[in-house]
């Protein structure tokens, strides 16, 4: 294929995925299947790849996101984002109508819109292409996102047949439940703290320095307002329906009110049915419609005077204490959970509600018997948040937390430092040993499918398996007698748990379950040290040399790998055939071989590119400066990264002597 051919079939391709990405995302129309849509997007990507030239920020593939990191630069907003005035009662909605009246010389319309608990954004394009987006930072400064909003799937790349050449779309970034939940797994799973609510994780993942990362995570976003000088209407609510035409994500559930009682409807109706949203909402949004209406009200220096925001209460519901279970993870963690009397509580009947550690029991002097108050955190996780202490038994005691462990029976320890308690009874402790098996099948793990939870029990309990290597060692005629194991099953699960030994070394290391050593920092670690031999060989010390391992996580992975237990099964699952050692990279040159970096400030690329070309001269870079290391690579705006290394006499060079140091020793290796 000549150039000039890639590139209509690039434009083409380019269209068809933007075509579909709308219909899906905004207009919920699919018109192609996953698999069509996936196959067009391989080819786009490959045709990207084999003509660089033809690159563009706002093609489709972008959405992927890459490995580029952000240095998240303060940008001005081109007019402030203010905070809204808040109000909680039907009374207060009214006050805040009563003065708007006394400025205008009529009634006005009013937009009702969901106000939805995540990040606000605004996203700015430059003759119908996205150009930046920034977060709202202070109001009059926003950190620049664009790379992470790039891989919002509802965030337009191109707008369709905007006549305006500039325009700025303001937004919330949100993270629907279902995907909330699927993060929240992941962590628990990599031994991580859940996040607390889908804002949190949505605030946290916008500021990811890996946009692939984010690209993960499924935000969503919802245009609330577009801004600028020359937009073509005269109200917000005919900008909004505009907005919709043109590509953004806009709320089905806007609303014009022509009077404060459709208001009010419109609130107590959201009020009890926003719980059936795959969302979070924490309130509603009433906006003046008319924009020379908003221009006469102005603003405070704080807040719009034409805009509120109403609050919902939160939900709360009280329930009985009935007694404390203790739940045991693969890492040995110890979780209380509280089981209550039944209570209905944002249109779910909750009967277990989440006590995090001893420390919370502790602060809220929570005891059995107790009337609690349980709320919703982030209308999802139930959590006790206080104890109605006028209604506690006369005979009640303080509870005395769990100190042995409710599976094996071993004393708890709670590491300093560290909120939770952990069995350290790893050998013998049936919830971890289970869990750690589970865990090595997981589909980002060893992905052996025809293995659940039920069925790894079900072989632990019947002494088929003691630990994960053991799956490698079963035969037919050991399952065949189980329950639920028909001739059928047990041929797929023994050619699934064969197929995984091609799995590659990264995944094997995250399926080991080292602590703290999660998808992607095994797959950096691998980066590093491309065979188990290496990876044994390393000290504290040399590991830390690779990014996102510090001092505890290189110390887990020392820990284990130097454990007799770990070195017996890890001999086990080399004798079964598993992957411990990834395929050699083509370098450039050697020209960096036991060369260490770090790079820090501002460069004309990102860091990650430098990071790239080090790697690919066989050189290193570490996230943190140590003796090791040979070169800082200092940018504008160097932190403390330039102090240290001064002080531990590491040289500091900038761009051009890097290229020129690169540019020498590449052609002594020619």
């Amino acid at each position: 294929m000549t150039p000039a051919e890639a590139h209509t079939r690039i434009l083409f391709l380019r269209g068809v995925l933007e075509r579909l990405n709308y219909a899906y995302y905004q207009m919920a129309q699919p018109q192609a299947s996953d698999a069509e849509f996936d196959l067009l997007m391989k080819e786009l990507l490959q045709l990207e790849k084999q003509f660089p030239q033809f690159f563009d920020p706002n093609s489709p593939s972008q959405r992927v996101g890459s490995d580029l990191n952000n240095n998240f630069a303060s940008i001005p907003h081109s007019s402030p984002m203010l905070s809204l005035a808040n109000v909680y009662s039907a009374s207060e909605v009214r006050d805040f109508a009563d003065r708007i009246a006394r400025l205008l010389p009529q009634e006005p319309q009013y937009v009702c819109e969901l106000k939805f608990d995540g990040v606000s954004v605004c996203v700015r394009y430059q003759d119908g292409q996205l150009h930046q987006a920034l977060t709202r930072g202070d109001g009059l400064n926003g950190d620049d996102v664009t790379s992470n909003v790039r891989t919002v799937r509802s965030v337009p790349l191109r707008l369709l047949n905007c006549p305006l050449p500039q325009v700025e779309m303001r937004g919330e970034i949100i993270l629907p439940h279902q995907a909330f939940q699927k993060m929240n797994d992941e962590r628990q799973q990599n031994d991580k703290q859940p996040f607390a609510n889908p804002r949190n994780a949505a605030a946290g993942t916008l500021k990811l320095v890996n946009p692939k990362e984010t690209a993960k995570r499924g935000l969503a976003n919802f245009a609330y307002a577009l801004t600028g000088d020359a937009l073509p209407f005269a109200t917000h609510y005919d900008t909004l329906q505009a907005a919709q035409e043109w590509g953004f994500r806009v709320s089905e559930h806007i609303k014009l009110c022509h009077n404060i009682d459709e208001v009010l409807d419109y609130i107590n109706y959201w009020d009890t049915h926003r719980h059936a949203l795959p969302y979070d909402t924490d309130g509603v949004v009433i906006k003046v419609n008319s924009y020379a209406h908003q221009r006469a009200l102005g603003s405070t220096s704080k807040t719009p005077r034409w805009a509120a925001a109403y609050k919902f209460a939160a939900q709360q519901a009280a329930a009985r204490l009935l007694s404390i279970s203790y739940q045991v993870g693969r890492t040995g963690a110890v979780t209380p959970v509280a089981n209550l009397e039944a209570v209905e509580l944002a249109g779910t009947i909750v009967k277990r509600a989440s006590l995090h550690n001893a420390g919370q029991i502790e602060i809220l002097d929570v005891r059995l018997g107790d009337t609690v108050w349980v709320e919703k955190g982030g209308e999802i996780i139930p959590k006790i948040v206080g104890v109605d202490h006028s209604r506690r038994p006369p005979d009640s005691k303080p509870l005395q937390y769990a100190d042995h462990c409710p599976q094996c029976g071993a004393a708890l320890v709670r590491p300093d430092g560290e909120a939770r308690h952990y069995c350290p009874n790893e050998d013998a402790c049936p919830p971890q040993i289970i869990g750690k098996i589970i865990h090595f099948i997981g589909r980002k793990a060893m992905n052996i499918e025809g293995l659940g939870e039920e069925t790894i029990e079900l072989f632990y309990q019947n002494g088929i398996i003691k630990d994960a290597a053991d799956l490698y060692f079963i035969k037919k005629a050991d399952i065949l007698p189980l329950e639920r194991i028909g001739g059928k099953s047990a041929d797929n699960i023994l050619q699934s748990i064969e197929k995984s030994k091609g799995t590659p070394f990264a995944r094997v290391l995250f399926a080991l379950g080292i602590r703290y050593v999660g998808e992607s920092t095994a797959q950096k670690i691998v980066d590093h040290f491309p065979s188990l031999a290496a990876l044994q060989a390393a000290d504290t010390a040399l590991l830390q040399t690779t990014d996102e391992v510090g001092e505890q996580v290189a110390g887990s992975i020392c820990n284990f790998m130097h454990t007799p237990k770990n070195i017996a099964l890890l001999d086990k699952l080399i004798r079964a055939g598993l992957q411990f050692e990834s395929q050699p990279r083509q370098l450039a040159s050697t020209a960096l071989a036991g060369t260490t970096f770090v790079i820090t400030g501002a460069l004309s690329q990102p860091r990650e590119a430098f990071k790239a070309l080090i790697e690919q001269h066989g050189g290193r870079v570490s996230g943190s400066i140590s003796g090791s290391v040979a070169f800082l690579l200092a940018g504008d705006k160097a932190g403390s990264k330039l102090q240290k290394a001064r002080q531990l006499g590491v040289a500091v060079i900038d761009e051009e002597e890097f290229n020129r140091m690169l540019n020498k020793l590449t052609d002594g290796c020619q």
